[in-house]
C-alpha cells in the first residue's frame, strides 16, 4: 500500500509539470452536473492520419478527464442513440441531411451545436471539425454547459508561428532548453514531442509553423533533411498543422553549387524550382516558405540589383504549382545607419524598402510586418507599412517569446499589447482602417493576409520556460482567430483550463496577468523611449547607453539636455509622414502626440511637461520606481496561493516572481541612475542615488575580495562591485551592523555569471543566515551573461532575520570556474519595505 500511494504521489507531481498546458482535462467540480452527454462518438469519414480520426480520440479522451466519463468511438451513430458527430460538412450532409446553419461557414470555420440530443461538431474542412472538437472540450473543461449553436470563423486564413531553431539544436532567443526539431544538423529521429507540440498549436487553431531560423541554414535542404522535413509533417498532419521552412536566400551558391543566388538567373531560378518539387514530393501539404533578405547580414535580391519583389516572386512560382505561400519578411534595413545624421530613422526602413514595390509582388506572396517599425519593443506605434501596402498581401509579426520583454524570466502578459496594435485605426484614406482589418484583406480586399507569432518552444516541459507565460501562447492562437476577444477573458479562460476554479486563484492571477505589461514598460523604458535594454548583447537587462551611437538604429539620442527620437516632418526624419494624413498630423504635433509614444515622435527637454504636468525626467523617475513597486507585489500575491496550486507549478513560478522582484530593482536603478549621471536633474522625491538600508560592498572590510568598476556604471550601486582576487581565492566581506535592533528581510545583490557557479555563506553574529549557488544559469531560461552588468545582476532575500545593533554583517564567496562571487551590495530593510 504504501509503494502504491508512492508511486501515485510521483505520478501526480509529474502530471502538473507544464507539459500538458491548457489541455489537462481535468475533472471539473460540477461534472455531475451536465446531464446531457451522449453516448457515443461518431467521427464521418476518418483514417488515421485524420484531423477527425484525431478529433474522435480527443474527445474521448478530454471527456473522460472532463466529466469522468468513457464513451466508444464509432463510424456511424446507433439507431435512437444520442451521439457526438463530428466531420465535414460534406460528410455530415451525405448522411444526416442539409444543415442550415453551415452555409456562412469559410474556410477552417466550424459550427458547433449542443442543443439538440446530438452535439453536431461540422467543420468546413477537416481541420475546421478538430477545431470544434477542442472548443467543445474547452467549454466542458470550463463547466460551460449551457445550450449552444453557433457558427466560427476565422478571422484570417494564415495563423502560423513562426520557430527560431538552428540546425545545430540551439534556439535563437529560445528560453526553454534546446529544439524539439533539430540536433547535431539534422531534423531529430524522434518526433513524439512535435506531435504533442502540433496537438496543442491544433488546439488554440494555429494552422501553420515555420520550424527553422529566419537565420536559415542551407543545410536544411540536404537530402537527409527534407526526408527529416516529411517526418515531422506526418506528425502534424493529424493535427492540421502544416509545415514550413525558413529558406537561405544564397543556397543554390552555398548549397547548391551555382556560381550565383540572382534570382532573375534562369539556373538559380530552375535550382529553387527543382528543391521545391523534391520537398514537396515528400511534404505534400507544405504551407510555404519564409525569407529573410537583405536584412542584419542575410543574402538577398539587393546584392544583384534586383527588388525585393523579384526574390520573393522566385520563390513565389516554385511553390505555386502546389499550393504553397511565400510569407516574405518586411524586417529589412541597414544595420549600418550613421547616428550622426539626424535624419537617418532605421523606423522609415520598411516604408522605403517595400512602398514602390506594391502591387508587384505575386498573389501568394505575403509581406510579414512587424507590429511596430522598430523591433518588438514594450510599445511602439503601428508600422505605417500596415496602411502602405493597398495591393500586397500582409500579415503581422508578434512575438511570444519575450525577447526584449524578459525572456520569460519576467511575467509580461502581452495581449493588451497585441489588442492595442490590432484595434489601432490608421486611417488610411481618411476610412475606418484597423490593423486587425488590414491583415485580413478585409480593408483592401487583397487575397491572403493572417498572422505569424515568433514562439520558440524547447524541450523545457513548460515549452516556452514558464508557466505563466504560456498565456501568451495561447492568448495569440485565440486573437489570431478572433482579434475582437477582449485580452482579460482570454487569460480566464487559460487560468481555468490551466489552473482551476479556484476563484482566489483566477482573481490573483488575473490582477497580476493585467499588471504586468504596464509594470515592464514603467520599470524599462516608457513614453516611447523603447524597451532600455542592451540592445548589443543580450537583450535583456538595463543598458540605456548601448541605445545610442551605433548602427542598428535603435536609438534615443540621450544627451544632457534632451532625449528622444525627432521623427517629425518639420525637423527630424520624416517618419510622421508616413502615416496617413490624420495620424501623421496627430504624431507631428507635440501637443497632440500621446504621452505615451512622445519621445518616440518627438527630441524634447528632460524638463518638458507631459499632460499629467509632470517633467519628462520627474515621470522617469517616477514610473520607474512604480513599475518596480507593482513587481514586488507580484511575489506576496503568488504566495497568497499556496496550497492552491500544485507544488511544482507554484514553485516554479514563485522562484521566477521573486527573481523578477529583484531584477525590476536592478532595473529601476540602473535607467534612473543613468538619466540623473546625464541631466543632473535630482529627483524630486529624492529616491535616486540615496540608498539609506544598503552597505555598499567595496565599503565593507575586504579579504580575498578586491573592488572591481561594474560596466555599465549604472548596473551597479555605487557603480562599483567587489571580486576574488583570484578563481581559487575565498573571498571575505565585513561590516558592523550601524541599524537598530529588529527584524529585518536583508537581501544580497550580487552577479550571477554564466562558466561558474560560485557558493556564498551570509552570517550575522554568529549565525549562519544562509547560502546559496550562483546557479542562475541551470535555473532561468536563459544564459544572463559572462560579464558583471545588467544581464547577471540579481537577488537574494532573507526575511524576518533577527538582527542586533553592531552584530558582525560577513559575506563568503566562494568562486567557481569565471564566477568570481561578485557581491553588489546587501540591505537591511524593514518589514514590508523595499530599498
Amino acid at each position: 500500500m504504501r509503494l502504491l500511494i508512492a508511486v501515485l504521489l510521483v505520478v501526480l507531481a509529474a502530471a502538473e509539470d507544464g507539459s500538458r498546458a491548457w489541455l489537462r482535462y481535468a475533472r471539473v467540480p460540477n461534472a455531475s452536473s451536465y446531464r446531457f452527454l451522449p453516448s457515443s462518438i461518431v467521427a464521418l469519414n476518418s483514417t488515421s492520419s485524420s484531423p477527425i480520426y484525431t478529433a474522435g480520440r480527443e474527445l474521448q479522451k478530454g471527456i473522460r478527464g472532463i466529466l469522468g466519463t468513457h464513451i466508444n468511438i464509432n463510424g456511424t451513430a446507433k439507431q435512437g442513440s444520442p451521439s457526438i458527430v463530428v466531420g465535414t460538412v460534406d460528410a455530415y450532409q451525405k448522411i444526416y441531411g442539409d444543415l442550415d446553419e453551415v452555409e456562412d461557414l469559410a474556410g477552417d470555420g466550424f459550427f458547433l451545436s449542443t442543443e439538440g440530443r446530438n452535439v453536431v461538431i461540422v467543420g468546413q474542412n477537416e481541420r475546421g471539425a478538430l477545431y470544434g472538437a477542442f472548443e467543445y472540450l474547452s467549454r466542458l473543461g470550463q463547466e460551460k454547459f449551457d445550450p449552444v449553436a453557433y457558427v466560427s470563423n476565422p478571422h484570417a486564413p494564415i495563423r502560423w508561428v513562426n520557430e527560431w531553431d538552428n540546425l545545430d539544436g540551439s534556439i535563437e532567443r529560445g528560453y526553454a532548453g534546446p529544439s524539439i526539431f533539430f540536433r547535431d544538423g539534422y531534423v531529430v529521429d524522434n518526433v513524439t514531442r512535435v506531435a504533442e507540440y502540433a496537438r496543442l498549436l491544433a488546439s488554440i487553431r494555429i494552422n501553420g509553423i515555420i520550424i527553422n531560423n529566419v537565420n536559415a541554414n542551407p543545410e536544411l535542404l540536404n537530402s537527409r533533411n527534407i526526408e527529416g522535413l516529411g517526418r515531422l509533417a506526418d506528425v502534424m498532419r493529424p493535427y492540421g498543422v502544416q509545415l514550413g521552412i525558413s529558406l537561405n536566400f544564397a543556397s543554390p551558391q552555398r548549397f547548391g553549387g551555382l556560381d550565383s543566388f540572382d534570382p532573375l538567373d534562369p539556373k538559380v531560378d530552375a535550382w529553387w524550382a527543382n528543391i521545391t518539387d523534391k520537398i514537396y514530393s515528400r511534404v505534400p501539404d507544405m504551407a510555404g516558405y519564409l525569407v529573410k533578405a537583405n536584412s542584419e547580414g542575410q543574402p538577398g535580391p539587393l546584392t544583384y540589383n534586383r527588388t525585393l519583389a523579384d526574390g520573393a516572386n522566385m520563390f513565389a512560382r516554385a511553390t505555386k504549382p502546389h499550393g504553397g505561400i511565400v510569407m516574405f519578411r518586411a524586417f529589412v534595413y541597414d544595420n549600418h545607419i550613421n547616428p550622426a545624421n539626424w535624419t537617418a530613422d532605421r523606423a522609415n526602413a520598411g516604408v522605403e524598402f517595400f512602398q514602390h514595390l506594391d502591387g508587384k509582388f505575386d498573389d501568394n506572396v505575403v509581406v510579414q510586418i512587424k507590429y511596430g517599425p522598430i523591433d518588438f519593443q514594450v510599445r511602439e506605434p503601428p508600422s505605417p507599412l500596415f496602411s502602405t501596402l493597398r495591393k500586397t498581401s500582409t500579415a503581422i509579426e508578434l512575438q511570444v517569446t519575450q525577447e526584449y520583454l524578459g525572456h520569460q524570466c519576467h511575467l509580461v502578459y502581452l495581449a493588451p499589447l497585441w489588442k492595442e496594435i490590432l484595434e489601432y485605426d490608421l486611417r488610411a484614406d481618411d476610412k475606418p482602417s484597423k490593423v486587425k482589418d488590414i491583415i485580413s484583406s478585409e480593408r483592401f480586399k487583397r487575397p491572403l493576409g493572417g498572422s505569424a507569432a515568433v514562439v520558440n518552444v524547447g524541450t523545457n516541459t513548460t515549452w516556452i520556460g514558464s508557466h505563466l507565460a504560456m498565456s501568451n501562447l495561447y492568448a495569440y492562437g485565440i486573437m489570431a482567430w478572433d482579434p475582437s476577444v477582449e485580452p482579460d477573458e482570454v487569460l480566464q479562460d487559460w487560468i481555468r483550463l490551466t489552473f482551476g476554479f479556484d476563484r482566489q486563484v483566477i482573481e490573483t492571477m488575473t490582477d497580476m496577468s493585467l499588471k504586468s505589461w504596464p509594470a515592464y514598460e514603467n520599470y524599462t523604458g516608457n513614453l516611447g523611449i523603447q524597451t532600455l535594454t542592451d540592445i548589443l548583447y543580450a537583450h535583456y537587462g538595463p543598458n540605456p547607453a548601448s541605445q545610442d551611437n551605433n548602427g542598428w538604429g535603435q536609438w534615443t539620442r540621450a544627451d544632457k539636455d534632451s532625449l528622444g527620437m525627432d521623427r517629425t516632418v518639420k525637423n527630424g526624419t520624416g517618419n510622421a509622414r508616413q502615416y496617413p494624413p490624420a495620424i501623421a498630423r496627430m504624431y507631428e504635433n507635440v501637443e497632440t502626440t500621446p504621452d505615451n509614444l512622445l519621445l518616440w515622435f518627438h527630441h524634447v527637454p528632460y524638463t518638458q511637461r507631459l499632460k499629467s504636468g509632470k517633467t519628462v525626467i520627474q515621470h522617469f523617475y517616477d514610473a520607474h520606481y512604480d513599475g518596480a513597486s507593482v513587481a514586488q507585489t507580484f511575489v506576496k500575491q503568488w504566495e497568497s496561493l499556496e496550497g492552491k496550486i500544485d507544488v511544482e507549478r507554484y514553485e516554479h513560478v514563485r522562484f521566477l516572481q521573486t527573481y523578477q522582484a529583484g531584477h525590476a530593482l536592478v532595473w529601476r536603478d540602473a535607467i534612473n541612475q543613468f538619466y540623473y549621471n546625464l541631466s543632473e536633474i535630482p529627483d524630486e522625491a529624492k529616491r535616486v542615488g540615496n540608498h539609506p538600508y544598503r552597505i555598499e560592498a567595496e565599503k565593507m572590510s575586504l579579504s580575498g575580495y578586491k573592488r572591481y568598476a561594474v560596466s555599465p556604471f549604472h548596473t551597479a550601486s555605487g557603480y562599483t562591485a567587489v571580486i576574488t582576487t583570484s578563481n581559487s581565492t575565498i573571498g571575505i566581506a565585513t561590516a558592523n551592523i550601524t541599524y537598530a535592533s529588529g527584524t529585518y528581510d536583508i537581501a544580497v545583490n550580487y552577479y550571477d555569471l554564466i562558466g561558474g557557479k560560485a557558493q556564498y555563506q551570509l552570517d550575522i553574529g554568529n549565525r549562519t543566515i544562509g547560502t546559496w549557488t550562483g546557479d542562475l544559469e541551470d535555473r532561468l531560461g536563459h544564459a544572463p551573461s559572462i560579464y558583471l552588468d545588467g544581464h547577471s545582476a540579481t537577488r537574494i532575500t532573507f526575511r524576518g532575520v533577527k538582527v542586533n545593533k553592531g552584530d558582525m554583517l560577513k559575506i563568503v564567496g566562494r568562486p567557481d570556474g569565471i564566477e568570481p562571487a561578485p557581491i553588489d551590495y546587501v540591505s537591511f530593510l524593514p518589514p514590508g519595505l523595499v530599498d
